[in-house]
């Protein structure tokens, strides 16, 4: 009991940190009108996601705390955290996914001097990759749903643990049932494949990114063409795209081992191994929303000193220069209108 009691403090703290790391981008998105651009768009759905991830997680916490007594509701509560958890492991993989394509556009930019052109199937793909995040979800975890209301699966759910994390419920059921039906040992096993599967999707796509931005960076630092400030802004970016996928590993490893241990090993779930996977798992699995503000904060800062820096390297020659070309585009514009 004293176990569920730190992890219900553990996961209610954390969770509130993750909504306010969360909100932040959000609202820096919408009040910088930034949420409908390419590059901001799919990490504001990503904070969204973990936002609402990290809520669900806090009601689960003050249920616990309120000695919620029903089974159905806690179950019910678990279903809707897994349709999220696994749209924050898509979200993630389709965000790097923009880094990576942003990443590759700045180094084809310095080296033909003007943007590379994009096919015109891109920005459908991008929509539907956006839009399969959220449905391909609601789709895996409708037969838990179904299944588990139907057959009274949520009877698992017993004392002390109730609505925490996700893992914490035992497999057994309570004292006046005899067996543990069929079909909820099915869906029982089921919700753990699915959520090891997404997550070593997530992680083939992440790491085959992670390849093909070395070996195309190879290929540019091959020619030489980039000075130190340009190679400078390329490093940021380079950072950022490894920090999001650092930040998301670190965030899900102790729920994949505990996940893995259920499926293949539930004995040893039991002892102190469970015990410590449970407390770690309550500090990291509640904490992407915040370790993706704390990136998106940093990486911001450093694009800010650097624009910055250069504006004040400029000769008075080149500072009037771009006045000049931002005047002649102005008059473009106001010609074309």
């Amino acid at each position: 009991a004293k176990v569920y009691s730190a992890v219900r403090w553990i996961q209610m703290i954390m969770a509130i940190l993750s909504i306010l790391g969360s909100g932040s981008i959000i609202f820096y998105a919408v009040f910088q009108r930034l949420v409908r651009t390419s590059e901001v768009q799919p990490l504001f759905l990503l904070s969204l996601t973990d936002m609402l991830l990290a809520a669900s997680w806090l009601c689960g916490a003050l249920l616990f705390s309120t000695s919620c007594d029903s089974y159905a509701t806690c179950y019910n509560l678990h279903t809707v955290e897994q349709t999220l958890y696994m749209a924050s492991f898509f979200y993630t993989l389709n965000y790097v996914w923009v880094l990576y394509t942003g990443l590759k556009e700045k180094y084809r930019r310095r080296l033909n001097g003007f943007p590379a052109q994009h096919p015109a199937q891109a920005k459908p793909c991008r929509r539907l990759a956006t839009v399969m995040s959220c449905v391909l979800p609601l789709l895996l975890t409708m037969p838990v749903f179904i299944t588990g209301n139907v057959d009274q699966c949520y009877v698992n759910f017993t004392q002390p643990y109730k609505c925490l994390l996700l893992y914490t419920g035992a497999l057994f059921l309570s004292s006046s049932v005899s067996e543990v039906l069929p079909a909820c040992k099915i869906m029982s096993d089921y919700t753990i494949t699915i959520f090891l599967i997404t997550f070593v999707i997530t992680l083939i796509g992440i790491v085959l990114m992670f390849k093909a931005r070395s070996l195309y960076k190879r290929c540019v630092t091959s020619l030489g063409f980039f000075g130190d400030s340009q190679w400078t802004t390329l490093r940021v970016l380079e950072r950022r795209m490894v920090l999001y996928p650092t930040a998301f590993f670190f965030c899900w490893g102790p729920a994949i081992f505990l996940a893995a241990m259920m499926l293949f090993k539930p004995d040893e779930v039991k002892g102190w191994l469970g015990v410590i996977l449970y407390i770690l798992q309550a500090f990291t699995s509640a904490s992407q929303g915040l370790l993706n503000c704390l990136v998106y904060g940093w990486t911001q800062q450093h694009f800010r000193s650097l624009s910055m820096r250069d504006a004040n390297t400029q000769t008075p020659l080149l500072r009037s220069q771009k006045r000049s070309y931002a005047a002649l585009h102005s008059s473009r514009t106001v010609t074309n209108f």
